[in-house]
């Protein structure tokens, strides 16, 4: 049913539910059609609903196979992924810690060098200073 509401169309749906006889009726009408006009006996159409199943089976069998080789595959390209990720952190990290014990090599023989300087220059300087007190006795 249409309605005109400001010069445009409404269109207004009554809905009645038609509930589980009507259901149940014309299921009984569509079964008994279909008995009627099937235009092969019961054993041909046995038959060819299981050939239909079997091919549907076997094509469903193909295709989780596929399925499972692209999972497989999609699995494997990640896992390999992962683990070159994970070589060249290793990679990273060994050189960093090379570096940083090479820097801790260079501090520690800086720090050697500096202390044999400075025993250096105070031994120096103690022996001008027992000079200089020899020479004023």
């Amino acid at each position: 049913m249409a309605r005109v509401r400001d010069d445009q169309a409404v269109v207004v749906i009554e809905k009645s539910s038609g509930g589980l006889g009507a259901f149940l009726t014309g299921l009984a009408v569509g079964a008994g059609l279909a008995l009627l006009l099937a235009p092969m006996s019961g054993e041909e159409a046995r038959t060819q609903i299981a050939d239909r199943a079997r091919r549907l089976r076997e094509r469903a069998e193909e295709e989780m196979d596929d399925l499972s080789d692209s999972v497989e595959s999609g699995y494997e390209r990640a896992r390999a992924s992962v683990e070159a990720g994970l070589e060249t952190a290793r990679k990273r990290f060994d050189k960093g810690k090379t570096r940083a014990g090479d820097a801790v090599d260079a501090g520690k023989a800086a720090v050697r060098s500096a202390r044999d300087e400075l025993d250096r220059r105070l031994a120096e300087t103690r022996k001008g200073r027992a000079e200089q007190g020899a020479d004023d006795a």
